[in-house]
């Protein structure tokens, strides 16, 4: 058997090779943990970033059952008296504001009036002056806005309507498409099918026709693919005088059959007063705006050749299953 000496030199150098091996085995440990934390923070952001966008569209595409407030504005328009129908359109404001409403709807040609000639001289494009001023009033009286405007581009006058949400922002506009050439001369220019849309708001996906669009079934039927949750429809909706009433059930049969076919709530507003110009020169605008939920069913009618302002609380987001 071998004796072993062992000295304070030999006591130190061993001290001093098992701290340089724990040195290390710490500074090992470290990295791979600082490694692991590196793996973890990158595969979150990778999974985050790859697949939130898909959850933010997946809840736009599919709102949530819910109410929105909507004050249907059927006002008084005349021809070519811009200033008065937009004095007309601020005191429905203040009265839709008064109510709570959130949404505000307007009939068609609501500043210059449907099937007006003299609307390819007053028109102005959108964006622009007129546009603007719907925009002023949608922030100060804190309202969504869905209204009609004659809209000028270049030497074409489109029968336009425009949604302003309620900071001031312009979300949509449409133009008409079957804008009737022969009640005018030159007529309106005609929209693009292929520009029938919607748009995602606040208060879910809003759709824009604008009157004898919804007499097309092709119309109806795109819009129906896009699955809104909710139609907004100016309407000009004339006649001989001595046809009111009656005249005002062809439009609740409309009203009734578009919702059910798209299977979302609509609202349809017609204007009061007379067309001054055309083969239709002296018909009345009757009024008789309504409200129809997604089966179809009427929930609101306006008063019969009268102004009137109605404020409902309309559900939206539910919807019958696809056939």
């Amino acid at each position: 058997m071998l004796a072993t000496h062992i000295t304070e030199d030999d006591v130190a150098s061993s001290r001093h090779g098992i701290d340089s091996i724990t040195s290390s085995l710490h500074h090992v440990i470290t990295r791979f943990f600082f490694a692991s934390s590196l793996f973890h923070f990158f595969t979150c952001a990778f999974f985050t970033c790859a697949f939130t966008p898909i959850l933010t569209l997946t809840s736009a595409a599919q709102s949530a059952p819910h109410t929105v407030r909507l004050a249907i504005c059927q006002i008084l328009v005349i021809d070519s008296d811009r200033e008065g129908n937009f004095r007309r359109i601020e005191y429905a404001l203040e009265q839709a504001q008064a109510q709570h409403a959130q949404i505000a709807v307007f009939p068609e040609s609501s500043l210059l009036g449907w099937e007006n000639p003299e609307a390819h001289h007053l028109a102005a494009p959108i964006p622009g002056p007129d546009s603007d001023r719907i925009a002023a009033l949608a922030r100060k009286h804190g309202l969504m806005i869905a209204i009609g405007l004659d809209e000028k581009d270049g030497d074409k006058l489109y029968d336009s309507a425009i949604l302003v949400d309620k900071t001031g922002k312009l979300l949509w506009k449409h133009r008409k498409i079957n804008v009737l050439p022969e009640l005018m001369n030159p007529p309106y220019s005609q929209g693009k099918p292929q520009d029938i849309g919607i748009v995602d708001t606040e208060y879910g996906r809003i759709a824009v026709l604008i009157c004898a669009d919804t007499f097309t079934d092709a119309y109806v039927e795109r819009l129906k693919s896009l699955r809104p949750d909710l139609m907004l429809v100016p309407y000009g909706w004339a006649a001989l005088n001595d046809k009111w009433p009656e005249h005002s059930k062809e439009l609740e049969g409309l009203v009734q059959r578009r919702a059910a076919q798209v299977q979302c709530p609509m609202a349809g507003v017609d204007l009061v007063g007379e067309m001054t110009h055309g083969p239709w020169a002296g018909w009345t605008y009757g009024g008789s705006s309504f409200v129809a939920d997604a089966t179809g069913r009427i929930l609101l009618t306006a008063r019969d050749r009268d102004t009137d302002l109605r404020v409902i609380d309309l559900p939206i987001g539910s919807r019958a299953p696809q056939h």
